[in-house]
């Protein structure tokens, strides 16, 4: 949907952050580099306030009724935004997949809904498919291995997209992971419920990552970030940079 389509005056698309839960409490950086590449890209870049969560926990949970309170409250916020972006490929398929789901039948709200999640991407995949940014002024340097989350790859698509990004980066160098398509252990409410499995998951994935040599492991997910990052000192690795990728993409 384009600004006009809105009846907003012909212009810049106005685009509402999708901060998250991890970014907001975790890694803020990662949210306001976000907020530079799509200005960068000819957005006009708005945060609602009111934002809380997706209802991705609530569903991984079965609980339904959190999860479409929580989806009434995204909707709420975003709805007069052109479209929303998400820094993260489980936040972004939550809005744009599971939440219609939750209200059944023909009515009026499940349509806005609908309405709300078709103008829904995951970060990298918005700034590729939808604005066709091309001008990343990265000043990073260093050899990069991109992990794929599994809601990023599998529910939307998500793999050529960021390296293409990456690619346009003059000082990066991308090497790829034997394969760097399986899950990290994280999977949301599975690495609690299944510790031991999540955390030999995540070994695996450090040990693929490693072996690349390369300085840096990138993703578009926190979660998958903050489980690889964790293992990856556990195991005595303090000097592989772990990053989001869009921290590299805005790299000052």
């Amino acid at each position: 949907m384009s600004a006009a389509a809105t009846g907003r005056d012909a212009g810049a698309p106005r685009v509402g952050l999708f901060v998250t839960c991890l970014v907001d409490a975790m890694k803020p950086s990662v949210g306001f580099a976000s907020i530079r590449l799509l200005e960068a890209a000819g957005c006009e870049v708005v945060v609602p306030e009111g934002q809380t969560c997706c209802g991705q926990p609530g569903l991984n949970a079965g609980d339904s009724d959190t999860a479409r309170r929580l989806a009434r409250q995204v909707l709420e916020q975003f709805e007069d935004c052109d479209y929303v972006v998400v820094p993260s490929g489980s936040c972004a398929a939550t809005l744009s997949h599971n939440a219609p789901e939750l209200f059944p039948g023909d009515g009026g709200e499940r349509a806005r809904v609908e309405a709300l999640a078709a103008r829904t991407y995951e970060l990298t995949d918005f700034l590729v498919n939808v604005m066709h940014f091309e001008d990343v002024a990265s000043r990073f340097t260093g050899t990069v291995t991109y992990h794929d989350s599994c809601s990023g790859l599998r529910t939307l698509g998500v793999r050529e997209q960021p390296r293409a990004l990456l690619g346009r980066i003059e000082g990066v160098t991308l090497v790829e992971m034997t394969d760097a398509t399986r899950c990290c252990g994280f999977g949301g409410t599975f690495s609690i419920k299944y510790g031991d499995i999540a955390t030999r998951m995540a070994n695996d994935k450090c040990v693929d990552a490693t072996a690349t040599g390369a300085d840096t492991i990138a993703a578009g997910d926190l979660g998958c970030l903050m489980n690889v990052e964790g293992r990856l000192r556990r195991r005595g690795d303090l000097s592989t940079r772990v990053l989001h990728v869009a921290e590299i993409l805005a790299w000052q």
